[in-house]
């Protein structure tokens, strides 16, 4: 089926039966479970990682190691999520990979999900050894919320805002939604549409 980004856009559901392994560039929000401040601090508009965020940056660095497909762009670590944009190559061909029925090739190439849940994964089982090890601050059930954000990137636009959006992140943090000290209680999870918005209506 053909994507039309302004009849399918959803906040947080994956579009059905769009192929996430296909190439393209995708804006993805990972948050904190709780948005607990777990990776560091905001100092006069700057972030300071802790040692957890330092290891999700290495695991960001590590991602085009395992997936050759993948190719890293625009990212920050902030106190309670993570902003990226995930870029998703052309693999190489299929020449002698396993034939389906039909004669077609068995997709290998990994899908957007593949990537985020690896690195999720990889993250959390590190975070695990640092509140064990370290001292690290303990979390709620999961370090990272279940789901995560996404976004199509359409066009270099988009590709530009967003990236502008992502580098001005830590100097916006006091006014930002994912900023627990902006809100008495906690607020209702932000979802992409949110981030969009402050993108700048992309």
């Amino acid at each position: 089926m053909s994507y039309d980004p302004f009849k399918h856009h959803r906040r947080s559901i994956r579009l059905k039966d769009y192929d996430y392994s296909q190439a393209g560039a995708y804006f993805v929000t990972m948050c904190a479970q709780n948005r607990e401040c777990l990776f560091g601090k905001i100092t006069n508009g700057e972030m300071q990682l802790n040692d957890a965020g330092a290891m999700l940056v290495r695991w960001w660095n590590e991602l085009s190691n395992k997936f050759p497909t993948f190719e890293p762009d625009a990212s920050v670590v902030m106190p309670n999520h993570i902003h990226c944009i995930v870029v998703i190559t052309e693999g190489d061909d299929n020449d002698g990979q396993p034939q389906r029925k039909d004669g077609q090739p068995h997709r290998v190439a990994p899908t957007l999900g593949d990537i985020i849940e690896w690195f999720k994964t990889m993250a959390t089982n590190e975070y695990i050894r640092g509140v064990k090890q370290l001292g690290w601050k303990p979390f709620d059930k999961r370090v990272f919320q279940r789901n995560y954000y996404e976004h199509i990137i359409r066009n270099e636009r988009e590709l530009n805002a967003i990236r502008n959006y992502i580098q001005n992140n830590p100097a916006k943090w006091a006014a930002d939604m994912d900023n627990r000290n902006n809100v008495r209680r906690l607020p209702p999870p932000k979802m992409m549409d949110d981030y969009l918005r402050d993108v700048g209506g992309v």
